[in-house]
């Protein structure tokens, strides 16, 4: 029996949900996530709504029910393994904008698992795209949860149903249907505006990829988290390097870098390395192509069209 009342894109949520395995209080966490996300990324914005008090009791209820980490010998997880921290359950990849767009304009079926060389998380790593024309267009949860918020507030890229379909239909005000080519002049402009492209990953947004996050150190609640020590991002796999024979020192690159990475001696800008993520926005900001990405073992693999 179907409650008539029931949008179609919750029905496929719950259905693909169950068919992965995932227990009741997880497909319900994941409901609530996509249904009031305003309110549940909000939480990590400078408003003071009524609902931030629930935050702790959340935070203890979600950190029960978590199941251990699941494989394929153990469906249900051992028990004796440890706990998944935030960033095992939630988090971004780091991406330079022109991987970001490739993203976007991918134009085929994918349904692979990310190695944990390119995530090093333990869960929620699969890139499953069944529709990945079906690109929503929505309000940034992150900012719209600031009291004075960096805009434009629409540059959440929302990616393959049923979760595109599902903030369109629970969230008409605040998103809207666009094509491929739209998400990447939303792409381009935010990273002119030094902002940064983020592939983002939820263990009850089905395991997956959902979203591409486009955005600044003062509204993310992921960057946030990661400048406080809550490693909810990881590496592009690059990092920034300085040319010092073409570097003038004009100052342009410190203030885009959101790592705050970037700093000048008397001869040149220099990178921080332990603070630099990779995302590419200083080498796009320099006019004097003085700075460029290259790739960095160290601090992992890139996610790449290519590689899935």
């Amino acid at each position: 029996m179907q409650l008539p009342y029931v949008k179609e894109s919750t029905r496929e949520y719950f259905r693909e949900a169950k068919a992965r395995g995932m227990s009741l209080l997880e497909r319900i966490h994941g409901y609530v996530y996509v249904r009031w996300c305003y309110h549940y990324i909000g939480l990590a914005g400078d408003k003071d709504p009524w609902w931030r008090y629930l935050w702790v009791p959340l935070v203890a209820l979600a950190n029960w029910t978590t199941p251990f980490k699941p494989s394929r010998e153990n469906p249900l997880g051992d028990p004796a393994q440890k706990k998944p921290t935030w960033g095992d359950t939630y988090h971004g990849k780091v991406m330079p904008g022109k991987e970001a767009v490739k993203l976007v304009k991918i134009g085929r079926a994918v349904n692979t698992e990310v190695p944990e060389q390119v995530l090093p998380f333990t869960r929620a790593r699969e890139i499953v795209l069944g529709n990945p024309d079906s690109i929503v267009l929505l309000d940034c949860p992150c900012r719209s949860g600031m009291k004075n918020p960096c805009t434009p507030l629409d540059v959440c890229i929302i990616i393959g149903d049923p979760i595109a379909s599902f903030m369109l239909d629970h969230h008409p005000d605040k998103a809207r249907r666009i094509s491929a080519d739209e998400a990447v002049r939303v792409i381009k402009a935010e990273n002119a505006r030094g902002h940064v492209s983020h592939a983002f990953f939820k263990d009850v947004m089905l395991g997956r990829f959902y979203a591409i996050c486009n955005c600044c150190s003062c509204c993310c609640g992921a960057m946030k988290a990661q400048a406080m020590g809550v490693p909810m991002l990881c590496s592009s796999g690059y990092l920034a390097t300085v040319d010092p024979e073409t570097c003038v020192k004009c100052g342009v690159c410190a203030p885009k870098c959101q790592f705050k990475a970037i700093g000048f001696d008397k001869d040149s800008a220099y990178i921080r390395e332990d603070r630099c993520m990779g995302c590419g926005v200083c080498v796009d900001a320099c006019a004097k192509n003085a700075l460029s990405l290259h790739l960095a073992p160290e601090k992992g693999a890139p996610l790449t069209v290519q590689s899935i």
